[in-house]
């Protein structure tokens, strides 16, 4: 007989075991109408998860913000069903929720273009409307192994390996089974609205030792109005796209001799640049911090010592290496080294603190092509970075004061 808490402490008791979906229906018609997975003790499941003891549950809708990525979710899915219905030769990889909605990424012989994209959205949609419901089903590794083997999937195959027994589970709706961890709406009526928005390339598993994959990415909701409104917000965006501005104002350009991710900046350019640095110095300035600079590469062994090479070490590009004195440097891939060693360079008493170190310090990283947009992802990119000593009394304090410069700047320069 489980007992079920609900979020509100009250109890629901059953004389058999349920499913989410069942509690859902006990609560209210319209509840269970609206219901998309449920939470049991933290972890997210779908509404046929069953409940045989007692336990802790919150039901999950669209109007919660994990309710529409479990939408989205189940779009990918459904995504992945659609391209291997067109493209049967087609492996469908990978496709998670990302921020803005969603990608798969595919290995097709036959390239998918945008060109695509309407009959791909045009399957996806028709999959949706024959409501097909998404079972799970959870499979030993060694059965899940066998499964893709067969079917010739070196994808799902190696993500497989790396996963541990016991923790593998399937979802099919008709004719199509994928890899997947869940939780998934209820069946494919559910996505009531989505678009595809663009194709675009990706190294399997972000390594671009690895064969280049397409992307496909795209954005659902659950009702149609929450998708007209959100084309109409990227139709506005558009227009103010900095890309785009920035070439129809003469701000900033790129140049492939030069190298990608790496902007350069036009007269205007810098001197819009130019003015917002002087206002953050002034800035800077009322505040207590001093002006510090510092080069723009620095010896390995500074960022082993500082923990960025572990962090950093696979983004970064690869190390300068001195033909006679055999050491190695780095573009710096972070600032803050640098003003730790400036701080080191003379002895200070207690005193002397809080010492404020200001700078606008380029660092670089090697992203990967297909990740370069615009000023957004670059290789090279510049920050208004500061650093602070303090004593452990002094925390609070500073904390305050880094609170009120960062909303003095907000309002100054009216962001929302």
């Amino acid at each position: 007989m489980p007992n079920i808490t609900l979020p509100d402490g009250s109890v629901r008791s059953f004389d058999h075991p349920v499913t989410v979906a069942e509690v859902a229906a006990s609560i209210g018609a319209g509840l269970a109408k609206a219901a998309l997975a449920g939470r049991v003790g933290g972890r997210l499941v779908d509404l046929s998860h069953l409940l045989d003891a007692d336990a802790d549950l919150a039901i999950v809708t669209d109007k919660a913000e994990e309710g529409l990525e479990i939408v989205r979710h189940s779009t990918a899915h459904l995504l992945a069903h659609a391209v291997k219905e067109l493209f049967p030769d087609a492996q469908v990889t990978i496709g998670p929720v990302i921020e803005n909605g969603f990608y798969y990424d595919v290995d097709s012989p036959t390239p998918i273009t945008e060109a695509d994209l309407p009959k791909i959205e045009q399957k996806m949609q028709e999959l949706s409307r024959n409501k097909e419901q998404l079972v799970r089903r959870e499979v030993p590794k060694a059965e899940a192994l066998k499964t893709f083997t067969e079917k010739g999937d070196q994808y799902k195959v190696e993500l497989i390996s790396d996963l541990q027994d016991g923790t593998i589970s399937f979802y099919t709706n008709g004719a199509f089974t994928d890899l997947c961890r869940g939780p998934h709406i209820p069946n494919t009526g559910y996505i009531k609205a989505l678009k595809l928005t663009s194709v675009a390339g990706a190294y399997w598993r972000g390594n671009e030792k690895n064969k280049m994959l397409t992307r496909i990415y795209g954005i659902s909701f659950p009702k149609k109005s929450m998708l007209d409104e959100y084309l109409a917000m990227m139709e506005e965006a558009k227009k103010r796209d900095h890309r785009k501005l920035g070439k129809e104002l003469e701000l900033f350009c790129f140049s492939q001799r030069v190298g990608q991710g790496l902007p350069l900046w036009l007269p205007k350019g810098a001197a819009l640049r130019d003015r917002l640095e002087q206002f953050l110095r002034g800035v800077q300035k009322e505040y207590g911090y001093q002006q510090v600079i510092t080069p723009h590469i620095g010896n390995k062994e500074l960022y082993v010592t500082s923990g960025h090479y572990a962090k950093y070490g696979k983004d970064s590009f690869q190390p300068i290496h001195t033909p006679i004195e055999g050491e190695e440097y780095l573009l710096k891939p972070m600032n803050c080294p640098h003003p730790c060693e400036l701080y080191r360079s003379t002895p200070r008493s207690y005193k002397e603190l809080p010492v404020r170190l200001a700078e606008f310090g380029t660092v670089y990283r090697y992203e990967q092509s297909g990740e370069l947009h615009g000023l957004t992802r670059v290789r090279g990119f510049t920050q208004d970075d500061a650093h602070l000593f303090v004593r452990p009394d002094q925390l609070l304090e500073e904390f305050e004061r880094v609170i009120d410069i960062v909303l003095y700047i907000f309002k100054t320069l009216k962001f929302d």
